[in-house]
């Protein structure tokens, strides 16, 4: 991913950067040295070996019938080797729906109980080359954030010109000497959360400066999820 952003400093002076996906280390290979590993799919079962269609024929008691006679194995089509597939959608009773089914978003509460119901709300992006993606001045100590937040995904902000180095540069190396995250957010104040693209997931923003000398590393880490310790019984 590389994406144009704007982002201020402490003094509130925005400039252009780049966010990329950082390299990572090439994954573990499966297998023994020399040697490459296939993946197939089989397929392991028909509509027929279904416990609904079974509870049919059968009745609700069927499991002696199973070991007597295997009647839930197709032996015409289970075993075959399964190529491109296609998504359906079923109905509650597993029949095939024509149309797109309607969506609903369920609204949770921290607790994991619904709160809401609603028709999805589209949510536009606010990160981009002409909104700031803003610093509030809101420190976390690097310590404390890595036991408060889960974060999904990190990015690295780079220059893209000799300006823009001695801006980003200047920003690492204020974050690096305070051993801290700083909250940055979308929007005017930027008391909101950043969304990369449309409806994407709102996540905040923490930078992290590393700083090695000329060298510099800003990275943007993003988190959807706050840890918090449970509530005792106790407490209530």
């Amino acid at each position: 991913m590389t994406k144009s952003i704007r982002i201020t400093n402490a003094s509130g002076r925005d400039g252009s950067a780049q966010v990329i996906s950082p390299k990572r280390d090439a994954p573990i290979s499966l297998g023994i040295p020399g040697h490459s590993i296939l993946f197939h799919r089989y397929l392991s079962s028909t509509e027929t070996g279904r416990g609904e269609v079974l509870t049919q024929s059968l009745g609700d008691d069927y499991a002696q019938a199973l070991i007597d006679g295997d009647p839930e194995i197709d032996i015409e089509h289970v075993g075959r080797s399964i190529g491109e597939t296609n998504i359906v959608f079923l109905t509650s009773k597993g029949e095939f729906l024509h149309s797109p089914p309607k969506i609903i978003e369920v609204i949770t509460g921290p607790d994991g109980g619904e709160k809401e119901r609603r028709d999805p709300v589209d949510v536009e992006s606010n990160v981009d080359d002409e909104r700031p993606v803003r610093w509030t001045g809101r420190k976390v100590p690097i310590a404390d954030a890595v036991r408060r937040f889960m974060f999904r995904r990190s990015l690295q902000v780079t220059h893209v010109d000799g300006v823009t180095y001695d801006f980003l540069h200047a920003m690492a190396k204020e974050l690096a000497a305070d051993r801290s995250l700083m909250l940055v957010g979308g929007g005017a104040k930027g008391s909101e959360p950043l969304v990369f693209q449309a409806n994407g997931r709102p996540c905040r923003g923490f930078l992290e400066g590393r700083v090695d000398g000329d060298k510099y590393q800003l990275m943007l880490h993003l988190s959807d999820m706050e840890l918090k310790r449970p509530v005792s019984a106790k407490e209530n």
